[in-house]
């Protein structure tokens, strides 16, 4: 599953890469800004009244220090069993491998889409809504997996690409690679599994990023697909819990959404490594 052809040196390796939208799109080659957290509050009053969510707005680009950012958002919010709402081209691999785990003991539900700022409310607060329209590319699915329930709106797109050197990302093809940056690379696919796994993620998401290098635009991913790989979890998004893993003496009916149990959570990943692996750096 991993080919290296030296030679005019093209590196195919499995994850996520740098996405489309975090190789120079315009004439100032401007680096892509860091995901921001947003405490914000549904909308309109006469709409849901007493029981108006609460969301966190994620938008923006994963850098190696966002799962610190949004630790330190968490101690001034009440984020636990909050909604998180992605909109992000991807990054860091190590920072969104981070911040997934970061959100996971917060048993938070991860989704795509934007958050549109409505009015401000009788009572002073800034009011939104939810627009399932987002886009989450690249490492952004990762973080999608740190989601105890995870939903996919079918107007969103999941979009998948291979991991990368984030300083050769624009000339991938182009540029020789040195053994030292092989090994960082393929450390990093390890590492991805292993908390795909841990996160209750399938497998074929990191098999499917595998055949697309970097020169190539991003893989959109089916709603069938994205329920094989367990990028979403339940159909609505404000479901009840996902059914949980069943013996084999009691198989769930085949459309039943299945999140296995979490594991006990490793250290993150943001201390043990320093490499710079694609993404919006």
């Amino acid at each position: 599953m991993i080919r290296f052809l030296l030679g005019g040196l093209i590196l195919a390796v499995a994850g996520l890469a740098a996405p489309a939208g975090d190789l120079p799109t315009g004439k100032d080659d401007a680096t892509p800004a860091a995901m921001r957290f947003e405490w914000r509050s549904e909308g309109p009053e006469s709409h849901c009244g007493n029981q108006c969510r609460n969301w966190i707005s994620a938008v923006g680009a994963i850098k190696d220090d966002t799962a610190r950012q949004f630790e330190a958002f968490a101690k001034t919010h009440d984020v636990r069993g909050a909604a998180l709402v992605l909109d992000s081209q991807g990054g860091s691999v190590l920072g969104a491998l981070a911040l997934g785990r970061a959100i996971r003991p917060l048993n938070i539900t991860t989704t795509v889409g934007k958050i549109a700022v409505l009015a401000d409310g009788k009572d002073g607060i800034t009011r939104v809504a939810f627009k399932p329209d987002g886009a989450c590319e690249s490492m952004c699915a990762f973080v999608l997996l740190g989601g105890v329930r995870r939903y996919v709106p079918a107007e969103a797109r999941i979009r998948v690409h291979q991991i990368w050197l984030g300083n050769k990302r624009t000339r991938a093809a182009e540029l020789s690679y040195s053994a030292e940056e092989l090994v960082l690379v393929q450390r990093d696919i390890g590492r991805l599994a292993q908390y795909t796994i841990e996160m209750g993620g399938g497998i074929e998401l990191i098999e499917t990023s595998l055949r697309i290098p970097p020169w190539e635009p991003l893989y959109a991913l089916s709603a069938d697909e994205m329920r094989r790989m367990q990028l979403t979890t339940v159909d609505r998004l404000f479901d009840a819990e996902p059914v949980r893993e069943r013996s084999a003496s009691a198989a769930a009916p085949a459309d039943a959404a299945i999140t296995p149990v979490q594991p006990a959570q490793p250290a993150s990943l943001a201390t043990t490594s320093n490499a710079r692996i694609a993404g919006a750096e």
